[in-house]
């Protein structure tokens, strides 16, 4: 009886949603993420090549696979797989395939410009793996749980792609706790928001999370191996442009977001 109060106690906690509950959720996660990542500390130590497979594995992979299980338990214990990886409650318009576009079309591209035979065996699968976990942990977290607190609580869709894009972003300031220059990281931070956005355009447009989850598991990867192993050619320096490009897109296309779904609280009123 009490445990079963607990639960209900818990999940209608997060089913009123709101904007601080989600800044919650996601400081939470970074706080466990980065905290529970100190345990893979050993394995880094022998780790004398930072571009190696084992590196990814070990900086990458592990680190993440402990953040996708901590949000695959938390959407558990609310009771949401459905809310997060069934079908979008509000679709979007043929503009914003502009977005889909615009990612893959460079993710394609650095793909294509990418020096396969400089990089070490293992590598490319390695950072493959890294990208899809990656993918699914940022994507589930922010698009997906963000999201979800967001609609609850009754926000626009304007509201609900600015914020959930800022803490998209937010979550790459903590790149400074390892070491990353400040200046490059303001610039990381405008590329994550500007990307984040358009993860969110490529949710409404397709109806599903799965898309921005595979758009942005394409990304990582792709951005990584063609920096560490360009190519050469005129094509590299035209794929090198997608950082730019994605930054362009997703804030001219912010301004035409649109829409509203119907909270938690008015569906309950409306019952």
């Amino acid at each position: 009886m009490a445990e079963h109060a607990a639960a209900s106690g818990w999940r209608g906690f997060w089913e009123r949603g709101g904007w601080w509950r989600a800044l919650v959720l996601a400081a939470v996660y970074f706080v466990l993420y980065e905290g529970l990542s100190l345990l893979f500390g050993p394995l880094a130590e022998g780790i004398t090549d930072p571009q190696s497979a084992a590196a990814v594995v070990v900086f990458y992979v592990l680190p993440v696979t402990v953040g996708a299980l901590l949000l695959i338990a938390f959407i558990w214990s609310v009771g949401w797989f459905g809310e997060i990886f069934g079908p979008q409650p509000i679709r979007g318009s043929g503009w914003m395939w502009i977005a889909v576009a615009a990612v893959l079309l460079f993710n394609i591209l650095r793909f294509a410009t990418i020096d396969y035979a400089d990089t070490e065996a293992g590598v490319v699968p390695a950072w493959l793996l890294a990208g899809l976990l990656v993918g699914f942990a940022e994507e589930v977290l922010t698009r997906g749980l963000v999201v979800n607190l967001l609609r609850k609580a009754g926000y626009r869709e304007i509201v609900v792609a600015v914020v959930s894009a800022a803490v998209f972003a937010g979550l790459h300031a903590g790149n400074l706790l390892s070491g990353q220059a400040l200046l490059p990281t303001l610039v990381q931070l405008g590329y994550t928001f500007a990307f984040g956005i358009c993860m969110y355009l490529a949710m409404r447009v397709t109806g599903t999370i799965i898309v921005p989850i595979l758009l942005h598991a394409t990304t990582d990867p792709s951005i990584f191996l063609q920096s560490a192993h360009p190519a050469e050619g005129a094509l590299a320096g035209i794929a090198g442009l997608g950082n730019i490009v994605v930054i362009i897109v997703g804030l001219v296309l912010l301004i035409f977001i649109r829409g509203r779904v119907e909270s938690t609280r008015e569906q309950a009123a409306i019952a």
